[in-house]
């Protein structure tokens, strides 16, 4: 089920809110989990009903090992908690390497050994990189003995509660579970108001951006992977327009599991913070899948040692845990190319500030760098977003070549690049395709100086602990005045942008997360 189609915004959201507020407001916790849950579990199935006993599998299995792990059967010594903690990482990571890699590990045999391994048909479970890596947390954190006493019913809400089961954020167990063992009273109204405004927010980002940037980028990089050549200017308006696809596909989710979450009370942490405005890859990383850079610092970067064994090996540990988040990403080796772009760039960005310690102190200084970021962060997302090397390299020759409708030849250069493989016959250029760059551009700008959600909301705690990302500037006076408050005017434009949105559902689309 998606978020952007009429039978969820229409028929399941407002059954499931209205029954929950009227257990809620009865003060039955236990029967109001129970209805979180049921809702949670009919939204999973409703894509896949087979795959349900995938998931409630998953938790009771991951559950039964947590309650051994802490002692809550028999004390175990410390060896033998360790050996249940093996198997159950084991375990989770065997769900993810059968249903997700293991067509990748056997079509990759076969091009290495010359093979003829046959493939299996497997349908990538929805959610299965999510609701694994947030168990494999839990249990960490139960071997370390950092989990509290919680029942069967509170960690299967805690896994599976809807708005962020399909793609995230990975939530830990410390920022969820409180939330859900305890009733608490709220203000229903204003966390309703809230939650809607996000909720609408989100639709439009993905509703009214993300599918149209679609429009721009897919025939772009459908023609790459069929050898088509492509000018300069249509290489990088397909670049550009995936990279702002992506960027309001995956905010517009992000929103719209924030909002969905605090609608019923609950407050789930931001995973998207304007990425595009970081001025190195470092600050990209803090701010783009928040919860995902979050996990793989503290259960992977950290276990293997940090920076705590020096700098080259800290610098070897940065680009395996980038290797291996990329691979995450996807069952391919162009994610594979992405993650290790990202984990050479983060290194680099580390000897930079090295080097220099805060260079970064004036307005066009913050502006280069983060134009230079978003170059190098679109030119990965090339690989991100190919379905074959073969296309990621049409693309980048395109992005390389000059315009053909420059004036005159370059001589001994032109004929340098032609030995390499460029060309400079290929096709003309349109005016949409001058006119894309700088309409691109204007949106660019706009992310970067226009206030995210979660500043636009800033005073009424959008998401958990999001106070710490919303520092606003006071000097910039239209972050303070057009600020987000419970009142007519911001009523009335939100009601257009909802009612915008659901008049542009006629074809929902998948939000591009789905597939990891």
């Amino acid at each position: 089920m998606l978020f952007n189609s009429y039978f969820f915004i229409i028929v399941f959201l407002p059954l499931a809110l209205l029954v929950y507020l009227r257990l809620e407001s009865s003060g039955k916790n236990k029967i109001r989990l129970v209805w979180l849950l049921s809702v949670s579990l009919f939204f999973y199935g409703w894509w896949n009903p087979v795959y349900l006993f995938l998931l409630i599998g998953s938790i009771l299995i991951n559950y039964l090992l947590g309650a051994i792990l802490s002692g809550r059967y028999v004390e175990l010594k410390r060896n033998s908690r360790f050996t249940i903690l093996c198997i159950g990482v084991v375990f989770n990571l065997f769900l993810i390497g059968y249903f997700k890699y293991y067509n990748f590990f056997i079509n990759s045999t076969n091009c290495i050994f010359n093979l003829e391994i046959s493939n299996q048909t497997i349908i990538l479970p929805l959610a299965i990189s999510f609701y694994t890596f947030q168990q494999i947390a839990y249990l960490v954190d139960t071997f370390r003995e950092e989990t509290d006493n919680h029942n069967i019913l509170e960690y299967s809400v805690f896994v599976s509660f809807f708005p962020q089961l399909i793609a995230g954020p990975i939530v830990h167990h410390k920022e969820v579970m409180p939330q859900l063992q305890k009733f608490q009273k709220r203000n229903t109204g204003l966390d309703l108001s809230v939650g809607i405004t996000i909720f609408f927010i989100g639709l439009f980002k993905k509703v009214i951006l993300a599918d149209n940037f679609a429009l721009l980028a897919n025939p772009i990089f459908v023609t790459a992977e069929q050898g088509g050549i492509l000018s300069f200017f249509q290489a990088w308006k397909g670049a550009f327009s995936y990279s702002l696809q992506l960027y309001f596909d995956f905010s517009g989710y992000s929103d719209m599991a924030i909002g969905l979450a605090r609608m019923f009370g609950i407050y789930i942490p931001l995973n998207f913070f304007s990425p595009y405005k970081a001025t190195g890859i470092i600050d990209f990383w803090r701010r783009w899948h928040i919860t995902l850079s979050r996990f793989l610092k503290n259960y992977l970067y950290i276990p293997l040692g940090g920076n705590r064994r020096g700098i080259f090996r800290r610098y070897i540990n940065i680009l395996i845990t980038m290797l291996l988040g990329g691979l995450w990403h996807g069952a391919g080796w162009t994610f594979v190319v992405w993650g290790g772009l990202h984990g050479i760039m983060l290194i680099l960005n580390n000897i930079f500030r090295l080097i220099w310690k805060n260079p970064l102190q004036t307005f066009w200084a913050k502006t280069v760098s983060r134009f230079f970021t978003f170059v190098c962060v679109t030119c990965a997302w090339v690989f991100f977003r190919s379905e074959t090397f073969g296309g990621a390299i049409e693309i980048f020759r395109g992005m390389l070549n000059l315009p053909h409708t420059l004036p005159g030849r370059i001589g001994p250069l032109e004929k340098i690049l032609e030995t390499i493989g460029f060309t400079f016959n290929g096709p003309g250029i349109s005016l949409s395709d001058y006119l894309a760059i700088p309409w691109l551009f204007t949106w660019l700008c706009i992310l970067w100086f226009w206030p995210n959600t979660s500043e636009w909301l800033g005073k009424y705690e959008p998401g958990l602990n999001s106070e710490k990302y919303t520092q606003i500037n006071k000097s910039w006076l239209y972050y303070t005045k057009i600020q987000w408050q419970p009142i007519k005017i911001w009523g009335i434009v939100l009601s257009i942008i909802g009612l915008t949105s659901i008049l542009n559902l006629s074809r929902p689309s998948e939000f591009l997360y789905f597939q990891f």
